[in-house]
């Protein structure tokens, strides 16, 4: 059973006009009425509220996990090709469950070739693609099917898909023999733990998919019978931009699939609300947030099992987006990214050109004002608009390079100011669409890094190496249109650039 505790509980004002609003869209959400979001969101809307029936709807989908986990046992490894809404549940649930889990959700050739590394005669390969369309998807696909061939095995024994039905990909996989699981149309990809996306992967590593099933349905009978989400959606919607995550050991990774969710949902019309994901209760997170937790303490604490977790913030989230005022179930500014990349690759014409930093330090190349690297931080820091977040953005391998991810703890320590980190190019499939479209005053960091040699993608005239840089520079060519304060940082060593980097930080 959900139960929510904490010390802002008692701020709730149950009589005032937020409150009010909130819990009378509660029952309409309940029926899907597609009109709660306004007129501008009532198509979208109506061909997204399918979630709420997952509960139910998805036991359907039980015995064909049954049937594909039995045609799949011999296979001891699962790697898991998708990004935002296709990987994040899966890998949550992975770590909740304790099962091992390769999550390919980069283009770093360097990340990449870990996922390679492994034996690939015992490995399953699912790929998760809603849109059937999305070029790290695509890419990873056709990499492992020419990486199965080379090692004289049949790629149809060792791949699965998930998609929409009559998506590209789902076409051309029933065409190839694949095996083929298609998922609900009328579910948002960051809406889709419950659906195929998040429960092909867990069934494949031996999660009982039932037990989420049961514990959601518990959560929605619960929900719609009393306040506890009309609650906690009132108070994310009054505390202000930023909100803190904290991971328990019951639940590792909830917060990132959450930081996707709020952050996609509800980064529009600069109005949105922006998690910090944040290392343990005791990390600095900048400035003033507001707290979550899902045990211990915090200003809002939430517990309860996985299952019920993933359905109530879906529901609260939907209901911040009502308060809010805006369409929590569209992504306008995740295609902008995805057009300036698709722009880049034109322009480059498959060869990754070569880039002429402004100064130079040891093992780090400053995009950006500064004459040495300490400069350089103190420069962009200097530019925080008031009020406003740093967003550290890390193009690089999330296993090898994950020592960089200190550096969000230590910005927020030194400025005092909110800071988000993400692994690029996933964050462009979560906290990207709230760098564009939510407030209008982050700074942003981008860490780029030298890779030795290439993964080349069959069937394209550019590799691994030339993607991931197109996706990093499309981004940051989108932001600077909003003239917003940059920062390019590029690792020639990755190694002794995050030394350096860390140590630089460390020094302001």
């Amino acid at each position: 059973m959900l139960k929510i505790s904490g010390q802002k509980l008692d701020t709730i004002d149950r009589s005032s006009a937020l409150y009010t609003k909130i819990a009378a869209v509660n029952p309409r959400l309940a029926a899907k009425d597609s009109t709660i979001w306004g007129s501008a969101a009532q198509a979208e809307a109506s061909v997204r509220l399918n979630w709420i029936d997952a509960p139910e709807s998805s036991r359907e989908l039980l015995p064909q996990l049954d049937a594909i986990s039995a045609k799949f046992r011999n296979h001891t490894r699962v790697v898991l090709c998708g990004m935002g809404g296709s990987s994040l549940a899966p890998e949550v649930i992975a770590a909740t469950y304790r099962k091992e889990l390769f999550v390919l959700d980069s283009t770093d050739p360097v990340y990449i070739h870990h996922a390679l590394a492994g034996d690939l005669r015992e490995t399953v390969v699912v790929v998760g693609s809603k849109s059937g369309s999305t070029i790290e998807t695509a890419s990873q696909r056709a990499l492992f099917a020419e990486a199965f061939c080379t090692l004289n095995l049949n790629p149809v024994d060792h791949m699965v898909i998930v998609t929409d039905p009559d998506s590209p990909l789902d076409k051309s996989a029933r065409a190839d023999g694949y095996t083929v699981v298609n998922a609900d149309p009328k579910v948002g990809g960051r809406f889709s733990a419950l659906t195929a996306f998040g429960l092909v992967p867990a069934a494949l590593i031996g999660v009982d998919a039932s037990v989420l099933l049961d514990a959601a349905s518990d959560a929605k009978a619960q929900i719609v019978s009393s306040d506890v989400a009309i609650d906690i959606a009132y108070l994310i919607s009054s505390a202000g931009q930023y909100l803190t995550y904290c991971d328990s050991a019951s639940a590792p990774g909830l917060s990132d699939w959450i930081e996707q969710l709020v952050a996609e949902s509800t980064g529009k019309n600069e109005v949105g609300r922006l998690p910090i994901v944040i290392e343990n209760s005791t990390a600095a997170a900048g400035g003033d947030a507001f707290s979550i937790a899902f045990d211990g303490s915090a200003d809002l604490v939430i517990s309860g099992d996985l299952g019920e977790q993933f359905f109530l913030w879906e529901w609260v989230t939907a209901l911040v987006g009502a308060a809010l005022e805006i369409d929590p179930f569209n992504q306008p500014n995740v295609t902008e990214a995805k057009e300036a990349t698709g722009a880049l690759l034109a322009e480059w014409n498959g060869v990754l050109p070569e880039f002429t930093p402004d100064a130079i330090d040891s093992a780090v190349e400053i995009f950006g004002a500064g004459s040495d690297l300490t400069a350089a931080l103190r420069n962009f820091i200097y530019e925080i608009p008031d009020g406003g977040y740093v967003a550290v953005m890390a193009y690089l391998d999330r296993s090898g390079d994950r020592d960089l991810a200190k550096l969000r703890e230590i910005i927020a320590r030194k400025s005092n100011r909110p800071v988000t980190f993400g692994w690029g190019p996933r964050f462009l499939h979560s906290t990207g669409q709230f760098h564009k479209g939510g407030q209008q005053n982050g700074a942003f960091l981008q860490i780029t890094g030298v890779t030795n040699g290439d993964v080349v993608i069959p069937g394209q005239s550019f590799g691994f190496k030339t993607l991931i840089m197109a996706q990093a520079l499309g981004d940051l060519r989108a932001l600077a249109k909003r003239k917003y304060p940059l920062l390019r940082l590029h690792l020639s060593d990755r190694s002794a650039g995050i030394a350096q980097l860390l140590k630089a930080a460390e020094a302001l």
